[in-house]
């Protein structure tokens, strides 16, 4: 395989100058930020503002790991098992080709953010993008070649995922996807079979609560956001509302008319709020849960529509309440603009409701700032935002992110964000002795060890 010839020269290269190569990148796709938002828009059909979201976290990617990845994969110092006589080095070597499976929603970002860790390690990557949306990963492509990445230490194949993600998933060292639960249950099992590592961003039914004390001006405006950006298109967007019942009838009020309020539309215009969905196909699916919703007993405070004046594509931002257990989507992803309200009477009851669930991606809590530690330290989530909606979180590039439960495997961001996609070494040094084949009678020397595991004991204390 042509990425596996690349590689071994490319895991030559000084963590130093792979650096050079990130650094390069931030400074390109900050240089090319109008004309990169032009082709996701285009791609995608997602808001100039969402679209500027995958510029800032390319470049963001681009500075932190260009500027902590070095100390990060220095080698470490770690104590030997007798002090003095052994010197142990923990090493960092890259796992050789990472397989990486994007997906639409995030064409340029996803593609080239999970690369950049893996291509810093000293691996080469195979990039799968979706099928819907390859220019924005072939554009990534280009600019990293610009920023001085040498040919072939990262290929980006189009195609079927049941052609191209199935051979991916053959060939690679290590392989990186994100997309629905069901999709990454196939994948997880692919990969145990072959013994190789993977890390997953799955599906999530992402819960907000909003407790008495919350700030409703700050929440009514952070929730439209949170619910609403990228189309809903979004594995960490909010899906259910759990608000306490002595604010509930104001937030929801307010809630519904700022809703209202949005500006839907295509175009490159910054002042809309929301684009369209990926395609008419995947606005199919999420009338039919609206539908469904309804059909159980659901109420529509706002959209439950296709708005096909705009196009075939468009769905109405939706408000739903008196969502019943039995509609779909009352549990299910829909990953479009659907969020429904549920009145609760207090904040254990919003924790229990926001942790039933078989998902545990991310999770916001809107509330005053001890309140809100509070809850967040209850909840079943990768990431929790206080008194946001998921961008903090996901943005604090020096903590992990990721899911719990059937929301994913392993965590992208920090250390682990990098680290994945290295093979750890242990180097242990023997000095001045054998440890076993030395010339003490064995008596004695078991004696000796045993004394000075109890002096270490006490020195340690």
């Amino acid at each position: 395989m042509a990425a596996r010839r690349a590689q071994r020269s490319w895991a030559e290269v000084s963590v130093r100058r792979r650096r050079k190569v990130l650094l390069a990148l931030h400074d390109l796709v900050l240089e090319h930020r109008d004309e990169i938002m032009d082709l996701i828009q285009d791609e995608n059909g997602k808001s100039r503002l969402s679209a500027f979201e995958e510029v800032l976290d390319v470049v963001l990617t681009c500075r932190y790991y260009g500027y902590a990845g070095p100390r990060l994969l220095k080698e470490k110092r770690r104590r030997g098992p007798v002090p003095v006589f052994t010197r142990t080095r923990e090493q960092y070597a890259p796992r050789g080709v990472v397989g990486i499976i994007a997906p639409f929603n995030y064409p340029f970002s996803l593609a080239l953010s999970d690369a950049l860790a893996a291509l810093l390690a000293g691996n080469a990557v195979v990039l799968k993008p979706d099928s819907q949306t390859p220019l924005s990963a072939l554009r990534g492509l280009e600019l990293l070649r610009e920023a001085g990445l040498p040919e072939g230490v990262l290929q980006v194949v189009t195609g079927a995922g049941a052609e191209v993600g199935q051979e991916i998933v053959a060939q690679c060292d290590y392989l990186m996807f994100t997309g629905s639960t069901a999709t990454g249950e196939k994948l997880a099992q692919q990969a145990s079979a072959r013994l190789i590592g993977c890390s997953m961003e799955l599906g999530g039914k992402n819960p907000m609560i909003v407790a008495d004390d919350a700030d409703l001006d700050r929440a009514v405006e952070g929730a439209w956001a949170a619910c609403f950006s990228n189309s809903g298109q979004l594995c960490i967007s909010i899906e259910r509302i759990y608000v306490h019942r002595k604010v509930a009838d104001e937030f929801t009020r307010r809630f519904v008319a700022r809703v209202e309020q949005m500006r839907v539309g295509p175009g490159h215009d910054w002042e809309t709020d929301m684009g369209s969905q990926i395609s008419p196909e995947h606005t199919d699916k999420i009338a039919a849960f609206v539908d469904d919703a309804v059909a159980h007993g659901a109420r529509v405070l706002t959209g439950g529509r296709r708005l096909r004046e705009l196009g075939d594509a468009f769905f109405a931002p939706t408000v739903l309440a008196d969502v019943p257990p039995t509609a779909d989507l009352y549990s299910q992803e829909v990953f479009g603009p659907v969020v429904y309200i549920e009145v609760v009477d207090s904040l254990d009851a919003a924790v229990d409701r926001a942790n039933d669930t078989e998902y545990g991606l991310n999770a916001s809590v809107w509330a005053a700032p001890r309140t809100a530690r509070g809850v967040a330290e209850r909840l079943h989530a990768g990431t929790v935002n206080i008194n946001e909606g998921y961008a903090p979180a996901w943005s604090a590039l020096d903590a992990p992110m990721g899911g719990w439960k059937k929301s994913g495997l392993g965590r992208r961001h920090g250390a682990h964000g990098l680290l994945k996609y290295t093979e750890q070494r242990n180097v242990t040094q023997t000095r001045f002795i054998n440890l076993l084949a030395n010339r003490l009678p064995r008596q004695k020397y078991a004696d000796a060890m045993a004394a000075a595991l109890q002096a270490g004991r006490r020195f340690l204390r």
